[in-house]
């Protein structure tokens, strides 16, 4: 890979497949799902509870515990795949090139510690050497540019607010300007004017630094504020993806469009409309479109064979039977 692709494109994720191993069998919890991330580009990825986005999230991390095993696919980051290191490379890679903010920042900061300390101590973890004046101006620095006071570096962590608390989480993502930030939910645990608060922290440092983002969660309002693209994944899949405004304004798969509708509408009055059925078992999934059990378009074709990935349109995919030959050309996400 080139230095330019290198820099243009930090994040490329090929035919990832993560199974959770168990007596009855391997849950696949991710099967099979592809995308890329260009450098300062924000993707969203949005899907009911199971749909596989938190399992990515720890995957691209490699932080992925026993019984889940990547069972196959390639994780390129800047230029290199991830799955090809050792332990010690992707301890040194994390934090490094890519960073996470959790979904609950109080179970992942440690509560004995003084949040100047859990911020040095990542540094030192990857032999960043400073002195101590240098070390608490970097502490100081990254607090500021999350919109806290220096002051709350002496603090511990019960001592913050749940706002608060991810703020600090994400200026340790951000501590040695990663090229990749996968933020896991980080919102899930806050009130809707901190959760909006929290969004724009994560956006403007991430646009500060360059990075590129991935943001994982339910909302699509908050979607829709923070990313720049959207998957929409079902069923361990990515079934939808393309640019924010046109998933909106158009959406192509059936479930996107119930997913969507399913939102409430502030500017007009409408009845909710649910999304029917349970969401598959990924032990024993359906044969055919993971989706058509639920479908108010399945065909017969849905029952029997998997969709193939087409683009729509530029820079716009879907897999689903709707589409032939005649809308849109085949591509290998």
């Amino acid at each position: 890979m080139t230095t330019e692709t290198t820099v243009r494109t930090p994040l490329i994720v090929k035919d990832l497949k993560v199974y959770y191993h168990t007596r009855r069998g391997p849950v696949k919890a991710v099967d099979g799902v592809s995308f890329e991330l260009n450098r300062g580009e924000r993707l969203g990825l949005v899907g009911e509870s199971g749909s596989g986005k938190s399992t990515i999230a720890l995957a691209l991390m490699m932080a992925h515990k026993e019984p889940a095993r990547i069972e196959g696919g390639s994780i390129i980051l800047n230029g290199s795949n991830l799955l090809d290191d050792n332990d010690e490379q992707v301890r040194l890679r994390r934090l490094s090139e890519i960073a996470m903010v959790p979904q609950g920042a109080l179970n992942s900061l440690n509560p004995v510690m003084r949040i100047r300390d859990q911020v040095i101590d990542g540094l030192k973890d990857h032999n960043v050497s400073m002195s101590v004046g240098e070390f608490n101006g970097r502490v100081a620095e990254l607090l500021t540019s999350v919109g806290l006071h220096p002051d709350v570096a002496s603090r511990f962590p019960h001592e913050l607010s749940g706002g608060m608390k991810q703020r600090v989480s994400i200026a340790i993502a951000i501590s040695m300007n990663p090229s990749v930030i996968v933020a896991d939910e980080p919102t899930s645990a806050l009130d809707v004017v901190v959760q909006k608060q929290v969004v724009q922290t994560l956006r403007d440092v991430q646009e500060r630094i360059g990075a590129a983002a991935i943001m994982i969660g339910h909302d699509m309002g908050l979607m829709a504020q923070f990313a720049s693209r959207i998957g929409i994944m079902y069923g361990g899949k990515i079934i939808e993806i393309g640019p924010v405004a046109n998933i909106f304004q158009n959406p192509r798969h059936p479930y996107t469009r119930l997913l969507i509708s399913s939102l409430p509408d502030t500017r007009s009055k409408r009845r909710l409309q649910g999304i029917p059925g349970l969401p598959p078992s990924l032990l024993r999934p359906p044969p055919g479109c993971v989706f058509h059990t639920r479908c108010p378009d399945a065909m017969d074709i849905c029952t029997q064979d998997i969709p193939i990935t087409r683009e729509l349109d530029p820079n716009r995919f879907a897999a689903c039977h709707l589409y032939g030959d005649q809308d849109g050309k085949e591509v290998v996400l």
